[in-house]
């Protein structure tokens, strides 16, 4: 059995990939609000904290009663209890959402990642 899932997504509403990929430690959603478009509630999340990375368009966050613009390369961490409720301004507001539960990271890249001995790929062979 493969140590990866492969799998083709698309902007078209929203993907979730938790079943597409068998995701195990967060939730991750491609979304597309078109322009004029919301997600018709308000919410908060029990333990997830959220990620929302800006792709294209312009859009609005409600965030605990503020509004925050949105733009192509904006980032936003979001805690859990924050109330949010997101909508599209100008043209297809496209995002990827990344959920995880708070304080549940325990490494990063450099702390976590290990070189193993075996096959290259070509391109590092020199």
């Amino acid at each position: 059995m493969a140590n990866y899932q492969k799998a083709s997504a698309s902007f078209a509403g929203r993907s979730e990939l938790h079943d597409l990929l068998g995701l195990s430690s967060c939730e991750v959603s491609l979304n597309a609000l078109p322009e004029g478009a919301h997600v018709p509630f308000v919410h908060s999340h029990t333990h997830n904290e959220e990620v929302y990375i800006i792709l294209e368009g312009e859009g609005e966050f409600f965030l605990d009663g503020e509004v925050e613009s949105l733009k192509p390369h904006d980032v936003l961490r979001v805690d859990p209890q924050c109330v949010r409720a997101i909508r599209a301004k100008l043209g297809t507001l496209k995002f990827i959402c990344i959920q995880a539960k708070q304080h549940s990271l325990e490494g990063f890249t450099m702390s976590d990642a290990k070189v193993p001995e075996g096959p290259l790929p070509n391109w590092l062979l020199k």
